[in-house]
């Protein structure tokens, strides 16, 4: 399998649209999650968090890469991964939520943060997510459903998220696109909506499984496969720290995307939609916390005001830069937590120097 190469923007655009995405706790990790399965999985709750012990390293340590789900914050973990191979830190292996797993999907293939950057950068990503204006794409919803009775993808949703899957992997051949081919091991996690439990999808077409995990609940469409029906499993375990676990990992480095969620003062609540989106914001940092205290080192770029839905390259330049800013104020620490298990990384490159101050 070769590595993915982005093209420029204009060039991939018209290629693609002439195309029309131990122990934890009591659990032994490797039986799990064997590469070519779709397997059932759990988010870590807090007592399990509490009573968390990482198994004895056997051979050399293995590093798994935990990235979570925020949409259009997911440029910060572009800025992270960039920072973190400047840093030469390498991952066996990655599990990742919603856009974590079209990143790290992306990164098991070969593509670099600089690669993404660009994507990001010109919005591409969240165009094709969004493949058309939501408020235009609620006007028109009555008479799309008309025509629900003949499409291929009759289960409820907005989009269908065809557009978005072959944007991201149209390139692809089948055999390329593979997971269980891929040579650093991945899983997407979505939520079977048909029993209402988490899946680690590691079989079948990169794409399909990136468009599952994506699949936000009434925006998109959820995918069928393999007899299930899966819709993006943000809901239900949005930072996958347990999953990388059951891959294998000895060592999880996280990147939680969510806004951060502090004590805010009573006036904030006066203002509409107020109380909704604190509890959503709430609903994510519940789910979140327990699967963050199961890594060694967990990164929060500060994501505060970017929409989950923003197409805007300001939000992408943002997220990026907040990003790389968390990132390089956790090498130390990471650095420092490998070296303790036997890695010692070197630099790829040299950090660029910074202009002393006149």
């Amino acid at each position: 399998m070769t590595p993915i190469r982005f093209q420029p923007m204009n060039k991939l655009r018209a290629a693609l649209i002439s195309i029309l995405s131990f122990s934890l706790y009591s659990i032994a990790p490797a039986s799990l999650a064997a590469t070519g399965e779709i397997v059932e999985t759990l988010s870590a709750d807090r007592s399990e968090a509490k009573l968390f012990k990482a198994a004895p390293i056997v051979g050399r340590p293995k590093i798994g890469l935990a990235l979570g789900g925020g949409g259009a914050r997911g440029a910060a973990e572009v800025g992270v991964l960039k920072i973190l191979e400047r840093e030469g830190i390498h991952f066996d292996l990655v599990a990742g939520t919603s856009i974590g797993s079209v990143i790290g999907g992306f990164y098991c293939l070969g593509a670099t943060a600089e690669q993404m950057e660009e994507e990001f950068k010109s919005g591409a990503v969240m165009r094709n997510f969004m493949a058309v204006p939501l408020t235009f794409r609620l006007l028109v919803a009555p008479v799309f459903l008309l025509f629900r009775p003949f499409s291929h993808n009759k289960y409820d949703g907005l989009y269908g998220g065809d557009k978005f899957r072959k944007y991201l992997v149209g390139k692809l051949t089948t055999e390329e696109g593979l997971i269980e081919n891929m040579k650093i091991p991945f899983a997407a996690i979505a939520l079977n909506v048909v029993d209402g439990r988490p899946y680690m999808i590691r079989k079948g077409h990169l794409g399909y499984a990136m468009q599952a995990s994506c699949a936000v609940p009434a925006l998109r469409k959820p995918v069928e496969i393999d007899g299930m029906l899966f819709s993006d499993g943000g809901v239900s375990c949005n930072l996958p720290v347990k999953q990388c676990r059951a891959m294998g990992a000895d060592f999880v480095i996280a990147v939680n995307i969510d806004e951060p969620f502090e004590p805010v003062p009573l006036s904030s609540f006066k203002k509409p939609g107020s109380i909704t989106k604190r509890m959503v914001k709430w609903a994510l940092f519940d789910i979140d916390e327990p699967q963050a205290a199961l890594a060694d080192v967990t990164i929060h770029p500060n994501t505060e005001g970017i929409s989950l839905i923003s197409t805007r390259r300001s939000d992408a330049i943002r997220g990026i830069k907040a990003g790389e800013e968390a990132a390089i104020a956790a090498i130390p620490m990471i650095k420092k937590k490998l070296k303790e298990i036997g890695i010692v990384v070197t630099p790829a490159v040299e950090a660029p120097a910074v202009p002393e101050e006149k």
